[in-house]
C-alpha cells in the first residue's frame, strides 16, 4: 500500500514541478506572445492521466497477462520432487526476504529464463522455464528463484511502472506542447487543430518515447545489480555467479515479452548504443559486480 502511495505522490508531484518549472522560466508568456493558446494545466494533468493510465493497467494485470502470454503453469499442488523443491525453495525465500508465499510456476521454453510479477510484494509470481529446469543445477536454479524473489522483495514492479509513467507523461506532455506550436506559429492555424497539430504530435511522440526509453531502461539495469546482490545473499554469491555463467553459455536466449523482459534473469548482449536499450547489464558485468562483493 506504501508504494501505492508513493506512486500516486509521485505522479502529483511530478505535475506540480512541471507546472512551476513551466511557470518560473515563463514559458506561459512566451507561448501567449507567438499565439500559442495552450492551457499547460489541462494539457499537464491530461498527460498525467494517460501517462500513468495504462502503467497502472498493466501493473494490476501483469499476473493475468504472465500466465496467458506465456502459458504459465501453475503448481497448485506439487506432482512430482522437481515441483515439490520448486515451491518448498520459494517458500524459504519469501520468508527470509519478509514477503507474502508468491505464487509458483513453469513455463515451456528449451531456453533457461525465469521472470517475476505482480502488482505488489505479497501478491506475486515467480515462473521458471522447462529449459532452466533441465539445464540448470539445484544450486543454479535456487540461485535463480533468488534473484526473482528480491525482485519482488526490492518492490520492482512498482519502482519501474511508476519511472515508466513519470516518462510517459513527459512523452505525451512535450510532443504535445510540440504539435501545438508548430501548428500556430509555423503553419498559423487559428481555431481547433490543423493537420500538423497532430502529424506533428505523432511524430514528436514517436521520437521522445524512443529516447525516453533509454532512461527506463537504464533504472531496470540498476534493479538488475541489486536483485542479483539479492539472490547471491538468499542462495549464496557463488551459486548466483554459477547461474549467471550457465546463461553465459546459453547461445541466443529466447526473450521474454516486452512487459516481464526487465524482471527476468536472463540477460543480453549488446554493445555502443544498443547497450543503452538493454533492460539488463551484460553477464560479464554482472558477474564482476558479484565477485567484488562483500
Amino acid at each position: 500500500m506504501l508504494r501505492i502511495l508513493l506512486f500516486l505522490g509521485t505522479n502529483l508531484a511530478i505535475m506540480a514541478v512541471i507546472s512551476v518549472t513551466f511557470r518560473l522560466l515563463g514559458i506561459d508568456g512566451l507561448l501567449m506572445q507567438n499565439g500559442v493558446d495552450l492551457n499547460l494545466n489541462a494539457l499537464l494533468i491530461m498527460s498525467g492521466i494517460i501517462g500513468f493510465s495504462g502503467s497502472i493497467i498493466s501493473l494490476f494485470m501483469s499476473k493475468w497477462m504472465a500466465k496467458r502470454s506465456m502459458g504459465v503453469q501453475i503448481i497448485e499442488q506439487p506432482s512430482n520432487k522437481t515441483e515439490q523443491w520448486l515451491v518448498q525453495t520459494v517458500r524459504l525465500q519469501a520468508e527470509r526476504a519478509g514477503i507474502g508465499m508468491p505464487e509458483v510456476g513453469v513455463f515451456n521454453s528449451p531456453t533457461p529464463n525465469a521472470f517475476a510479477t505482480g502488482w505488489n510484494r505479497n501478491d506475486s509470481l515467480v515462473a521458471v522455464s522447462t529449459g532452466l529446469l533441465q539445464q540448470m543445477n539445484s544450486d543454479e536454479v535456487e540461485a535463480v528463484l533468488g534473484h526473482e524473489i528480491s525482485h519482488v522483495a526490492n518492490g520492482d514492479m512498482v519502482t519501474l511502472a511508476l519511472i515508466q509513467g513519470v516518462v510517459n507523461t513527459f512523452v505525451v506532455f512535450l510532443s504535445r506542447v510540440i504539435g501545438h506550436v508548430v501548428d500556430r506559429v509555423v503553419f498559423k492555424t487559428e481555431r481547433g487543430y490543423g493537420p500538423a497539430y497532430y502529424i506533428t504530435s505523432i511524430i514528436a511522440e514517436l521520437v521522445l518515447a524512443f529516447l525516453a526509453s533509454a532512461i527506463v531502461m537504464w533504472f531496470s539495469r540498476r534493479r538488475e545489480f541489486r536483485a542479483d546482490a539479492g539472490g547471491a545473499n538468499l542462495a549464496g554469491r557463488q551459486k548466483m555467479i554459477a547461474a549467471l555463467q550457465r546463461l553465459r553459455m546459453a547461445h541466443e536466449p529466447e526473450a521474454l515479452p516486452d512487459q516481464f523482459a526487465a524482471f527476468g534473469i536472463s540477460g543480453g548482449i549488446g554493445s555502443g548504443i544498443r547497450k543503452l536499450f538493454m533492460s539488463h547489464p551484460p553477464l560479464e558485468e554482472r558477474i564482476a559486480a558479484l565477485q567484488l562483493m562483500r
